[in-house]
């Protein structure tokens, strides 16, 4: 149970490294049939390592954008099964790019970045921006709900959607991040230097180590064989 729950939750910092990798050499390879068979490896890969949960999420987005992109330019290139394959490619590394990202909490991404020494700046906001992204989409939903309530019309009128939809919307980003300031204040955040001690630190496993040198090695293998 031990080493399931664990592999749900890549090393912080391995998980972005490992994204980069991937993104990039399936868009440097992305014409070639080996880059197919990399984005699978990698696929399985991530799977062995509980980001299952992860891959259907973005499998699905990747079906239905991946594919209708692949089939256009295969009508659109006369046929040509090759810029078809390049197109799949590039959706696909894009989007199995993202799963190693996606997998690490953003509180984990924090703590890993404080224990490197990182400065506060940038820890404060890199959490402030993954943390406030949510709660901007539940706004625009809250928003959206409201003005289908009150029956004020549709969103593509551009009169009701500045008046009904910007200009509500803008009041509750501004009262937000109002309450997010002194929230912060309140908590003894600053940026200067600062004495604070990390009680939960982000530490590298065996199989943190065994992931990255796969993938590592796969990269390898592609470019060589």
């Amino acid at each position: 149970m031990n080493f399931i729950k664990y592999k749900n939750n890549l090393y912080p910092l391995i998980a972005i490294l490992s994204s980069l990798l991937i993104l990039v050499v399936g868009l440097v390879m992305a014409k070639s049939i080996k880059c197919t068979y990399f984005l699978i490896f990698v696929l399985f890969w991530l799977i062995m390592f509980g980001c299952y949960k992860q891959v259907i999420k973005m499998s699905l987005i990747f079906i239905v954008i991946g594919g209708c992109f692949t089939i256009i330019c295969y009508f659109s290139s006369n046929k040509n099964i090759i810029s078809a394959l390049s197109m799949l490619n590039r959706f696909g590394a894009v989007f199995i790019a993202i799963v190693p990202s996606i997998s690490v909490k953003p509180v984990a991404m924090t703590r890993n970045l404080s224990q490197l020494h990182t400065p506060r700046s940038i820890v404060l906001g890199l959490l402030i921006t993954i943390s406030y992204l949510p709660v901007l989409k539940m706004e625009i939903k809250r928003v959206s709900e409201a003005m289908k309530t009150r029956g004020v019309g549709s969103i593509f009128n551009p009169k009701i959607f500045y008046r009904a939809f910007l200009i509500p919307l803008i009041t509750r980003i501004v009262d937000i991040s109002d309450t997010l300031s002194l929230s912060i204040e309140t908590r003894g955040f600053t940026l200067g230097k600062s004495n604070y001690t990390i009680y939960k630190k982000e530490k590298i496993y065996f199989l943190d180590v065994i992931y990255i040198l796969g993938l590592i090695i796969s990269i390898i293998l592609v470019v060589l064989l």
